[in-house]
């Protein structure tokens, strides 16, 4: 007996081919991580001043910018408790802060506060006599109707939403005559902005009427103006509106992108384009007689006398079809009637014999054989 041959690659063989595609594969997915942690934002979400999104404030962040005011973006409650003297302090919407981080916030220092859609806790403490109705106000292209200097120049702005009452010396501004969206006080020397219309100032609404000169005078009063969107990491949570911390971390995404990029490396390294056919030779020739007797090896081995005899007699019928040239949908009685004048047979036992029942044994199967055989027989030498 011969000894077989091995096909397949032993381990160090393995390891020098993958070798070098295992090394680029990893360099370049490693590089790609690296850039997008360098070059990733450092806040995201909406109102956020580094998203592009419709919802985001990119383009507000660009426009401060663009008139001389430094815009740190930041998610860290720590960066909005820091001293803020000279400084503006912008807090988005959403997250959630409790009691101690909104009086650290009033303890800061700020010189100005700029607080879009406030929390009532935030209210009570960094705007007092301010407070939140329930109704909203529709979306419109509001007047001013106040001499606040800021939104006198703005003119008209697209504002809807929360709406506030607030004292007498606050100025009040874009209302439908009793409640207003945009508030300003002044209390414990310095500047409060209450704002509950924050998708005015988004990339989707900041080109609309006075909105862009709106924003642009109200938040940039100061040269220094820190971005702050509240995240979910205060001891204790928002219970007015029911917020949790989110399921999955916001870096999260970063890691899940480096893996679907190396995912997609190793595939079109893996991949291989299918080229033409390749024909091969057998290495054995099957001759269709080792396949009939296969085939009656397995009728008979599950004694499938029935296959077996069907079988032959489609073969048989077959061959009177082509030797009458009778259509090969013709009915039964149509093949015995002209068989049956071509050689003399009795109609009913060529009947029989093509179309009868299955045999009962073995031996009736072999008489079934060879009497379909010897019809063949007469057909092809009358």
């Amino acid at each position: 007996m011969s000894a077989s041959t091995a096909v397949g690659r032993s381990g160090a063989e393995s390891w020098r081919v993958l070798r070098l595609p295992l090394l680029i594969t990893g360099a370049v997915v490693l590089g790609v991580f690296a850039l997008m942690i360098a070059t990733a934002a450092r806040t995201s979400g909406p109102f956020s001043p580094d998203s592009a999104e419709p919802t985001g404030a990119k383009a507000l962040a660009t426009l401060l910018s663009n008139h001389g005011v430094d815009v740190t973006p930041t998610q860290a409650i720590n960066d909005a408790v820091q001293s803020g003297t000279d400084r503006t302090l912008v807090i988005a919407p959403g997250g959630a802060l409790d009691r101690t981080d909104w009086q650290q916030i009033a303890e800061a220092g700020w010189s100005h506060l700029v607080l879009f859609r406030p929390s009532d806790r935030a209210l009570e403490i960094l705007a007092p006599g301010v407070e939140n109705v329930a109704e909203s106000l529709s979306r419109e292209s509001r007047a001013p109707d106040c001499d606040l200097p800021a939104a006198v120049q703005a003119g008209t702005a697209t504002v809807s939403g929360s709406s506030y009452s607030a004292p007498d010396s606050a100025g009040a501004c874009y209302g439908d005559g009793i409640n207003h969206t945009v508030i300003r006080l002044e209390t414990d020397g310095r500047i409060v902005d209450v704002i509950g219309s924050p998708r005015s100032f988004t990339n989707a609404d900041l080109a609309e009427d006075g909105n862009a000169a709106l924003a642009l005078n109200l938040i940039g009063t100061h040269a220094h103006l820190v971005w702050y969107l509240p995240q979910f990491e205060s001891s204790g949570l928002n219970e007015e509106d029911g917020s949790g911390p989110p399921i999955v971390p916001p870096d999260v995404r970063y890691i899940a992108w480096a893996l679907a990029f190396a995912a997609f490396v190793v595939a079109l390294w893996r991949g291989r384009r299918l080229g033409p056919v390749v024909p091969e030779p057998l290495p054995v020739i099957v001759h269709a007689a080792e396949t009939t007797e296969g085939r009656a090896r397995l009728y008979r081995r599950s004694r499938a006398r029935d296959r077996a005899a069907a079988a032959l007699r489609e073969s048989a019928i077959g061959k009177l079809h082509k030797a009458h040239g009778i259509p090969r949908r013709a009915e039964p009685s149509a093949v015995v009637t002209t068989v049956a004048a071509r050689t003399g047979r009795d109609p009913a036992m060529l009947s029989e014999l093509l179309y009868g029942g299955p045999p009962i044994d073995d031996a009736n199967l072999m008489f079934l054989s060879q009497e379909l055989d010897q019809l063949t027989q007469e057909v092809r030498h009358p």
